[in-house]
């Protein structure tokens, strides 16, 4: 049986999100628990860039970005891809510990503004719901952050607010 840290230590997170961080305060915390989930587990974020839209041109826009998101995804194979759509699963913490325990590279995707086109949603079936509520894309990069922060420490048996 391999150890938990070992599984810990090769594990690889990327968070792709469409446009950046503007909010100094959520660009602070976003940067912190990255930063403190860096010694148990190599991160990536990627910053797509949006599509413009005017009225009546929503799904044009959806689909632009749904072609840039796949075509990033397929050009360099990053491994599991999971869905932040907030018609996903709901997990505890724990058990979005066990869902990314066995898991190698794993790749986070925070929809633009206006979601996910339909072809992302037909290929890529496992779907992450961060609450059902529904929250701003830069809220839910930071609460995406700290709940990889929070599965990692539980993963390796430290203690974190659990």
């Amino acid at each position: 049986m391999i150890s938990r840290k070992l599984i810990c230590f090769k594990m690889k997170f990327t968070v792709i999100a469409f446009g950046k961080l503007r909010t100094k305060e959520y660009k602070t915390l976003y940067d912190e628990y990255m930063k403190r989930l860096s010694p148990y587990a190599k991160v990536e974020t990627i910053e797509l860039e949006p599509e413009s839209f005017n009225p009546g041109e929503e799904e044009r826009a959806k689909k632009r970005e749904a072609e840039k998101l796949l075509d990033y995804i397929y050009r360099h194979k990053l491994g599991t891809v999971i869905l932040c759509d907030e018609k996903g699963k709901e997990f505890t913490s724990h058990e979005f510990s066990q869902e990314l325990e066995n898991q190698g590279s794993v790749v986070l995707v925070i929809g633009g503004s206006l979601g996910f086109g339909e072809s992302v949603r037909e290929m890529h079936k496992v779907k992450l719901a961060l609450s059902k509520m529904t929250m701003p894309h830069e809220l839910a990069r930071v609460v995406l952050a700290e709940q990889l922060y929070r599965a990692v420490t539980i993963i390796k048996g430290k203690t974190y607010h659990y």
